[in-house]
């Protein structure tokens, strides 16, 4: 591979790249991929989770805007491109039973149309590898789960030249995966940690719930190296000061005690063109040098 190697994340809403695979980003920006950052939503439908800035007219009444600044910082400090496909959010369905999604929104578009848009951007970045969530989404959001659904579809058609052809030149991405960072060995791994240093930790909760909703094991094939730019990731994401509490439960493990027990992020590979050998330290393991 003479070609520089380009790297596309596809996500449902802006902060989504800062708490999935940003040290990964960042990795890979420093040693001279190309990073291109697909947001599906703006975000528009996100409830003000920092409590320090809930209540704020000005933010309420210009939330689109507030949110795409700080997207804005956060592609800053990762290095990333960044692209909107211009779609609305859906927001988080809550209640029993769940109200109808709002009309108009991502997850209530025609998923080959929706595709299509994403097509598009595929074949005008060219990328190598793409990364997306699995069908469960990450969690159930369903603009997490639309996102899967077109990513999906997008990595098949973008090669096929008879598949959408006013989206341009086909492309064929060659490796596609999901993030998978929330995962129960990290979790263990971190948890036990902390306890056998004395120390309080923030997801005895978070194993619990996955005890009672029997959540299923995930298939880790990829563990890449990039504890030195967890730094970085936690700067990308309290730029999104609307959804991040600085103070909150992101932050509460120690940065030494991270890159000491568990110096990796996540992913699952789900579609592979080329030949490669698993586990993997690297999303382009199979690409690199053919």
């Amino acid at each position: 591979m003479t070609d520089q190697l380009r790297l596309m994340a596809v996500h449902a809403h802006p902060d989504d790249e800062s708490s999935k695979g940003a040290a990964t980003m960042a990795k890979y920006v420093s040693e001279g991929v190309d990073v291109l950052v697909a947001t599906c939503t703006g975000g528009e439908r996100g409830s003000i989770l920092n409590p320090k800035l809930q209540g704020d007219p000005y933010i309420e009444e210009h939330i689109h805007e507030v949110r795409a600044k700080e997207m804005d910082e956060a592609r800053e400090i990762l290095g990333v491109k960044q692209e909107w496909l211009g779609y609305v959010d859906s927001g988080l369905p809550e209640g029993d039973p769940l109200p109808p999604l709002p009309e108009g929104c991502f997850a209530l578009q025609d998923v080959d149309e929706a595709a299509g848009t994403l097509v598009k951007l595929i074949r005008e970045f060219k990328p190598h590898v793409i990364t997306t969530y699995d069908e469960n989404g990450g969690y159930p959001h369903p603009d997490h789960i639309m996102t899967h659904k077109i990513s999906m579809v997008a990595f098949d058609a973008a090669g096929d030249p008879e598949k959408y052809p006013e989206a341009g030149e086909a492309w064929q991405p060659l490796k596609l995966y999901y993030n998978q960072g929330f995962n129960r060995p990290r979790t263990v791994a971190l948890h036990e940690g902390l306890l056998a240093r004395g120390l309080e930790s923030p997801y005895g909760e978070w194993l619990e719930r996955w005890k009672q909703f029997e959540r299923a094991e995930r298939t880790l094939t990829t563990f890449v190296p990039c504890a030195d730019f967890f730094e970085i990731r936690d700067k990308a994401l309290i730029a999104h000061r609307t959804q991040i509490d600085p103070d909150g439960g992101w932050f509460r493990v120690p940065m030494d005690i991270q890159k000491e027990i568990w110096p990796t992020e996540e992913y699952e590979l789900a579609k592979s063109l080329v030949d490669t050998s698993l586990p993997e330290d690297d999303l382009f393991a199979g690409i690199r040098n053919n």
